[in-house]
Formats: structure tokens, C-alpha cells, sequence
């Protein structure tokens, strides 16, 4: 039994969580997958607009992350864009 509990805890401490973020993508909304470095995680969805610019690439989103790709970046995965 104190098997199963510590695979548990292994599982728990890995999971990731949800957060209203502003993404850097001079691209646009095109992506699903960001890496860290263009991301910055806000408090709110409110203060995640306050700080959106979507004239200079910096769009309003909520996001997963961050997590450990297969590749070793640690990139946060689309939720959904705050409009």
C-alpha cells in the first residue's frame, strides 16, 4: 500500500495549472504551444487584458503551464484567448 501512495503523490506534485497569461506572438493567434520566455502569468483575466497589446503582438490569454515538453523546454499550452 505505501506504494500506491507515493506514486500518487509523484502524479499530484506534476500536475499543472491554469492561469490568465499575456502571450508575446508577433504572429499572431496562430499557435497552441508557447515557451516560456514569451509569457508572462497575471493575478486575473482583468489585469491579464490591462496588459495586452495586440498592436505590438501581446495577446490575452488563459494557459496550462508551464510543463516539460518531451524536447526539455518548459512551454505553456492554450487554453483560450481572452477577447
Amino acid at each position: 500500500m505505501p506504494q500506491a501512495a507515493s506514486l500518487f503523490s509523484d502524479i499530484e506534485s506534476n500536475v499543472v495549472g491554469t492561469s490568465a497569461v499575456v502571450i508575446y506572438s508577433p504572429s499572431g493567434k496562430k499557435r497552441q504551444r508557447f515557451p516560456e520566455g514569451v509569457v508572462e502569468m497575471y493575478a486575473s483575466e482583468t489585469d491579464a487584458l490591462a496588459h495586452a497589446d495586440p498592436v505590438n503582438g501581446r495577446y490575452a490569454a488563459i494557459a496550462s503551464g508551464p510543463s516539460r515538453s518531451s524536447e526539455g523546454f518548459r512551454l505553456f499550452y492554450l487554453v483560450r484567448w481572452l477577447e
